[in-house]
């Protein structure tokens, strides 16, 4: 079952189309990558898809439903949640602030703080941070908080910004493993990520754009092999 369906996706800034007729999909349970260079169009499309960019044409579906023009908030409501590109944590407020901020969207039933106690579970080390301001963390333990954050709204599917940007290779194997996790446990992800190499061997399916635009795609394993995606974006 398609979790998000966007077909012939259009987006323009004062006339200068930055992402041209794109098409994609994300199925239940599934890790999908999309790759491609700085200014191929990846951060525009997923700030699109969350609804804080509006398209010039095309159509944005999530479990069959139009979402073009229903609000952030409200599709946060639906089940999408976007761990932003610079993760926009709220720096002056503390670790457990940022997490019950994620969920604000939520009616109160009782469950917040069993929500909180599995994002500790995820996120150890947030655990120890808690009362800690969020502006005073490492680059790390911000990615940490602003994951965590997405997953206080129950989200069905996650779109993921970069995650690995900035971070020493061990936090990456860190947040990797989680993403991998949050997988396993039936989000849908939408992955958007510099490290062609990394978001390849993680994913199920990708797609590859360029200015623009979707010019390849198909299951991860076998882009691993396509000459062209190794010569631009493997270094081979």
């Amino acid at each position: 079952m398609k979790v998000l369906d966007v077909n012939e996706l259009e987006i323009a800034y004062g006339g200068i189309r930055a992402v041209q007729g794109i098409s994609l999909y994300v199925d239940a349970g599934e890790l999908i990558a999309l790759i491609g260079a700085n200014g191929a169009g990846k951060t525009t499309t997923l700030n699109c898809l969350a609804g804080l960019i509006r398209p010039t044409r095309g159509q944005v579906s999530l479990f069959g439903q139009e979402l073009t023009q229903v609000p952030p908030h409200q599709r946060v409501r639906r089940g999408l949640a976007l761990v932003p590109e610079g993760r926009g944590i709220f720096s002056r407020l503390t670790v457990l602030e940022n997490l019950e901020m994620g969920a604000y969207t939520r009616k109160t039933d009782g469950t917040l703080q069993t929500d909180i106690e599995q994002i500790y579970t995820l996120f150890p080390r947030l655990a120890e941070r808690r009362k800690q301001m969020a502006g005073t963390l490492s680059g790390g333990e911000q990615q940490m908080v602003a994951i965590g954050r997405a997953m206080m709204s129950r989200p069905k599917i996650l779109l993921l910004d970069e995650p690995s940007m900035g971070l020493a290779p061990m936090l990456v194997e860190q947040i990797v493993a989680t993403i991998q996790t949050i997988a396993k446990n039936g989000v849908a992800i939408l992955l958007v990520e510099q490290n062609a190499h990394l978001a390849l061997q993680i994913s199920q399916r990708a797609y590859v754009m360029e200015s623009g635009q979707i010019t390849l795609t198909g299951d991860s394993k076998s882009l691993q092999q396509d000459e062209r995606v190794r010569k631009a974006y493997l270094g081979e």
